[in-house]
């Protein structure tokens, strides 16, 4: 039986190993290189999703998304929006209900990409919701990440500039970390209960 914290103690995620993605990094800024990776995006059964975009620090100040990432377990696509936009291939997965992207807080990514070029999103999973079913209340990856894979990740390129033309090679890391790991959060909470898929369009 599995047994989760539904609020888990932070000297207990701090004794926890880092790991971060060790896969192949995919950073896509032209549609040559889009053209190459898309046969294995329409062949995914199941894609970590997250976004990145420059913080801001003032009110009323905000930026579009910079940086779209989509993983499996050993492959991360990272997609420099301010190069390449928002491509109708790329649209298609994202309003494709037959490939799962999950992730979590994807509403408010969604909302960001939408103001890019809009469209429908399908396929959709939502973990923060998923993880209520397990009454885990610390629902943040870093938290989720912690309490189901029993690892700890590094948000310490979090604020980073995600705007910059150039990323050094550990923003590529911690991005394609992020969309990972939530691939792997929903691998495990589905292993939990094989008949539980939430769908979630972001309209919610």
């Amino acid at each position: 039986m599995n047994t989760f914290f539904e609020k888990i103690p932070k000297d207990i995620i701090n004794a926890l190993p880092v790991r971060s993605f060790e896969g192949e990094i995919y950073f896509i800024q032209n549609n040559e290189e889009l053209k190459r990776i898309l046969p294995f995006l329409r062949n995914a059964e199941v894609l970590g999703f997250d976004t990145e975009t420059r913080p801001a620090f003032k009110k009323g100040i905000s930026y579009n998304v910079s940086l779209l990432q989509l993983a499996t377990s050993d492959k991360a696509f990272l997609f420099k929006l301010k190069k390449l936009g928002l491509p109708e291939q790329i649209l298609q997965i994202l309003a494709d209900e037959d490939i799962i992207k999950t992730g979590v807080a994807i509403r408010d990514d969604l909302k960001a990409l939408k103001k890019i070029k809009y469209f429908t999103p399908a396929g959709f999973v939502e973990l923060q919701t998923f993880s209520d079913e397990y009454g885990i209340e610390d629902n943040g990856l870093k938290n989720l990440t912690a309490n189901l894979l029993n690892f700890r990740i590094s948000k310490g390129a979090r604020l980073s500039d995600w705007s910059n033309d150039i990323y050094t090679e550990s923003q590529l890391r911690y991005a394609a970390t992020d969309a990972w790991v939530s691939y792997l959060i929903y691998k495990k909470l589905l292993s939990l209960n094989g008949n539980y898929k939430i769908k979630y369009n972001g309209e919610k």
